[in-house]
């Protein structure tokens, strides 16, 4: 049986314990079924081929519903990635709007690229093969440039537009 590509990448196990049922279920039919054309052949029909006739049905429906929530849940699990590939190329756009109306340099850019990113002054300056004081000196700039006093405010003024619609569950206003 191949897996479909999304299984076997997916983060929950839920995908997998279903594709498991799935093939479980289907090799368990398979077996009524041989076993039922065989009792069928030898003994004909009787109290026992019914049983096993009624075992089969319900292993095969069995299948068919697992098989139908497995690509339920693998539609629903490409479908979130849609979403979340979506929002993060917007935000992407949102960020890089902003950096234009600041007006930040290419240099700039980068550095706070990579300050959003959570990397600190030592780490941008690895990245960006620059000393560290350059570094600090690119965020003085670019946070005087946001009007804002440092690290904290400057992600937080991009993390501001994403709460304001509300977080989930929180009560209308």
């Amino acid at each position: 049986m191949t897996f479909p590509t999304g299984l076997k990448n997916s983060k929950g196990g839920r995908p997998a314990v279903l594709a498991l049922v799935v093939l479980l279920q289907t090799s368990a039919a398979v077996f009524f079924v041989a076993n039922a054309l065989s009792e069928w052949r030898e003994d004909g029909v009787g109290p026992q081929l019914w049983m096993q006739i009624l075992v089969t049905l319900a292993l095969i429906l069995g299948v068919v519903l697992g098989a139908v929530e497995l690509r339920r849940t693998l539609s629903h699990q490409e479908d979130q990635q849609a979403t979340i590939a979506k929002a993060s190329g917007e935000m992407h756009q949102v960020v890089q709007r902003q950096f234009d109306a600041w007006a930040l340099s290419k240099a700039e850019r980068d550095v706070a690229y990579l300050a959003l990113k959570g990397l600190d002054v030592a780490e941008i300056a690895t990245v960006r093969g620059a000393a560290s004081g350059t570094v600090r000196a690119q965020l003085s700039a670019i946070y005087n440039k946001a009007g804002v006093s440092g690290r904290a405010q400057f992600a937080a003024h991009f993390v501001e537009d994403l709460l304001a619609e509300g977080l989930p569950g929180d009560p209308p206003a």
